[in-house]
């Protein structure tokens, strides 16, 4: 799990995700779909390109690039040691919870699947009770709030499956990292990880921040992601902290 290469996915997740959404937003403003697609993927590729382009910066630091590049022209290249499961479930909780907030949450307001997930969420995650707060007092939901706590679900079962896998994962990291050497000692990744957790459990879990949004903060792009990939992002990056922690521990 080099920094490079966790940064390189998250940026690129976190790209599509809002210019999905940027795009869907556009039509429901009226616009063409050809017209519209044009300045939104313009955007979406200026940006992806501009995370990539310093994800790469550090990724070249300290000789870095040449010690991974020179595999690549090798016949006999060991096996890529790190498991790609956790980072496909991630891309499909994604996914799950972009399409429940375009296509299911906005039709469903009301019943017993939605209620039900609500009323589980609202106590669970008191995040999730101040989106709800925020977003009665903005006069908003369109779905939004069972879209909020379907994301928070997915990101519960995600870090439940990727943490009940944390051993398998550590190993791989270590034998990651002396594959590929990187700039960042592995104490500095566990703490630059667990800051990252540390700031998402009070901005997302307990949700502190979350009730100085604006409502037209809340009610358009930035209310939609954080309401349907902020959660997964900080259920990842608890388990990335965790997993990069105990790394260091069976380091000798």
């Amino acid at each position: 799990m080099g920094v490079s290469r966790l940064l390189a996915k998250a940026w690129v997740v976190t790209c599509l995700f809002a210019g999905a959404h940027a795009l869907r937003l556009a039509l429901l403003n009226g616009g063409d779909l050809w017209v519209a697609a044009s300045p939104v993927l313009v955007a979406l590729a200026l940006f992806a390109a501009m995370g990539l382009l310093f994800v790469g910066g550090y990724g070249v630091s300290q000789d870095v690039f040449h010690q991974r590049a020179n595999p690549i022209f090798k016949v006999d290249q060991p096996p890529h040691p790190m498991p790609w499961f956790n980072d496909l479930v991630f891309v499909v909780f994604a996914g799950l919870s972009f399409a429940n907030q375009v296509w299911y949450a906005p039709h469903h307001l009301s019943g017993p699947v939605t209620d039900a997930f609500e009323r589980a969420l609202y106590f669970a995650v008191p995040g999730h009770a101040v989106v709800v707060s925020r977003l009665g007092d903005c006069g908003l939901d369109g779905g939004r709030v069972f879209a909020s706590s379907f994301a928070w679900m997915l990101a519960l079962v995600f870090a439940a499956s990727a943490i009940s896998r944390l051993k398998q994962t550590a190993d791989a990291i270590r034998i990651d990292r002396l594959l590929h050497p990187q700039s960042l000692s592995p104490m500095g990744l566990a703490a630059v990880l667990g800051i990252i957790a540390v700031a998402g459990v009070q901005c997302l879990f307990v949700g502190s921040p979350l009730a100085l949004m604006s409502c037209s903060v809340t009610a358009g792009l930035p209310g939609a992601m954080v309401i349907g990939l902020a959660p997964l992002v900080f259920a990842y990056s608890v388990f990335a902290a965790l997993a990069a922690l105990l790394a260091c521990g069976g380091e000798k």
